[in-house]
């Protein structure tokens, strides 16, 4: 990351940063659906399918697609939801990150104006 002193970094530094961040928040991304479908096939005895259809939905926000009978994947729903909450937040400002520095930055950069 420059210093709010040093000149803006060209386009193609910005788009591979952009890139570099957006293969993070895809592995967060991952590891988050991974951990949704493990569980909802452990405890709710979905098949990967709709484990998979399951975590997405709560991870993006979207809320429950299947009824959880037992009382063990309530409790893990529960908890994957209040995660996803804070983990789809998380991600959302990983892979916004160097949009907004590079948009505060262009507002704090003076102008080179002077005549040496």
């Amino acid at each position: 990351m420059e210093h709010r002193k040093q000149k803006l970094v060209p386009l193609r530094h910005f788009f591979l940063r952009m890139f570099r961040y957006g293969l993070f928040a895809l592995a967060l991304i991952s590891v988050s659906l991974g951990i949704g479908i493990i569980g909802y096939h452990h405890y709710a005895q979905l098949n990967f399918l709709d484990s998979f259809h399951m975590s997405s939905m709560i991870l993006t926000g979207m809320g429950p697609v299947t009824e959880m009978k037992s009382e063990e994947a309530k409790i893990f729903s529960s908890f994957y939801a209040l995660y996803s909450g804070v983990a789809f937040l998380s991600i959302t400002a990983v892979f916004l990150a160097p949009v907004v520095h590079r948009i505060l930055h262009i507002l704090q950069v003076e102008p080179d104006n002077k005549q040496d």
